[in-house]
């Protein structure tokens, strides 16, 4: 749990949304820049910049999706991921403000995603054993080769 939402807190955020522009992702999590904190961010096309702080899912829909997701903790590397169309998650925002939001769409799966992030689960945890060695092969060459 964060418990001081301060000047370090916001530095942390304005660090991540720059850190998640070079590399042209569309959400981050604190983890994935060695923070271990229960912070993530998101900016998807068409919303606003968001942050969510200890945040809790509070409902997923029963529909799900499919969507190919990649990670920028795994550059390169994509796979199909089915997970609910829609979720309600409670949080705070960088200032201490609690909030409570619907998302649902490329937004719900941004906030899946990244709330996986600290839980310590890659989205690749999320497909099969088989196809997650092929992936983690296909990653490891990319690697060595200077791709990844």
């Amino acid at each position: 749990m964060v418990p001081d939402f301060d000047q370090t807190l916001r530095d942390l955020v304005e660090a991540m949304f720059e850190t998640m522009h070079q590399g042209d992702g569309i959400g981050l999590a604190a983890p994935q820049v060695g923070v271990l904190k229960r912070v993530f961010i998101s900016n998807v096309t068409g919303d606003e910049p968001r942050v969510f702080i200890n945040p809790e899912i509070l409902r997923t829909s029963i529909e799900q999706s499919t969507y190919e997701e990649g990670c920028l903790s795994i550059p390169e590397i994509y796979a199909d991921i089915l997970r609910p169309s829609a979720v309600t998650i409670q949080a705070w925002n960088e200032r201490g403000k609690p909030f409570r939001f619907d998302a649902e769409g490329l937004l719900a799966r941004v906030i899946l995603h990244e709330n996986d992030h600290l839980n310590g689960i890659l989205f690749i945890d999320r497909v099969n054993a088989k196809k997650r060695k092929r992936l983690v092969k296909l990653y490891d060459r990319k690697v060595k080769n200077g791709c990844a």
